[in-house]
């Protein structure tokens, strides 16, 4: 679920790509303060952009920094944070902690059951620390197991139980703007879930592994049905976004919502056609 929610850097100013990157490097020394080098593994790019979405409409004191780090010792990196990036540390935690759980589950997959002894303990702080955010998404991961055991293919009601788990994780605290936050971590939920399925349905194809994709994929107009279906889930999240006053870092988070999480899909059909065209040449 993770990795598609990040800068077009291409299409970003570079004051604005170095800012981003504060943010980043700020959440990833948020998450080795909280729980050390194990938290510090798994920074995923979808809470470097709940951090800059939170802190542009609440507009908390931000601490900026220059700091040596594990990965870069020889030069310091510019880290930006606060109490609401610790919140976006604690979300990555509980996200983590539950999508290891589900590879345990779904495929016995040994690196998760290392990697999950590591985190275990630490995780246990972010559970308890924001109980209705750890609920969300363990309904999530339960619900979403059930429906692939009975190869549901309902792609609007599969994607909506990641919708509903984002939603919550988005909601910070209950307020004038949690409807808001809700509609746009609904909806960017969704659209994170089923095009982490379109990017591995060739390969759950060989496989026989389950895709929400799997029954729509036979239709002659797949393509456009999987361009469309995106398509909408963004515009529906652009839609919340735009709802809420946020003016600090508003090109930045424009930059991922309308381009930036369009670039594995954009680069993939880049290759596919690149591939389709050697293959007719020859």
């Amino acid at each position: 679920m993770f990795g598609y929610v990040t800068v077009n850097q291409e299409e970003l100013k570079m004051k604005d790509f170095k800012r981003y990157r504060g943010f980043y490097c700020g959440l990833c020394h948020s998450l080795k303060t909280r729980y050390g080098l194990k938290g510090q593994a798994i920074l995923p790019y979808d809470m470097v952009f709940l951090n800059i979405l939170l802190n542009g409409l609440y507009e908390k004191k931000l601490t900026e920094e220059d700091r040596f780090c594990l990965t870069h010792p020889l030069k310091k990196q510019h880290m930006i944070f606060n109490e609401i990036t610790d919140y976006a540390a604690d979300m990555g935690m509980i996200l983590i902690y539950y999508k290891l759980l589900d590879d345990i589950e779904d495929e016995h997959s040994k690196k998760a059951k290392i990697a999950l002894m590591t985190i275990r303990k630490p995780a246990q702080k972010a559970l308890k620390r924001w109980p209705r955010q750890a609920q969300a998404t363990e309904e999530y991961v339960a619900e979403l197991r059930k429906m692939e055991k009975e190869e549901v293919y309902d792609l609007d009601r599969v994607a909506g139980l990641s919708g509903k788990a984002l939603a919550e994780i988005f909601v910070m605290e209950e307020d004038m703007w949690s409807d808001f936050l809700r509609e746009t971590g609904f909806y960017l939920g969704k659209f994170v879930y089923l095009m982490d399925a379109w990017d591995d349905l060739e390969d759950d194809l060989k496989k026989h592994r389950y895709n929400p994709w799997k029954e729509a994929s036979a239709r002659k107009d797949f393509d456009a049905l999987v361009e469309n279906t995106l398509t909408m889930m963004m515009a529906e999240c652009a839609k919340g976004f735009e709802k809420l006053p946020i003016v600090q870092d508003i090109d930045i988070l424009r930059n991922i919502i309308y381009s930036g999480v369009w670039s594995k899909y954009n680069d993939k059909k880049s290759r596919q056609a690149k591939n389709s065209k050697e293959e007719y040449s020859e």
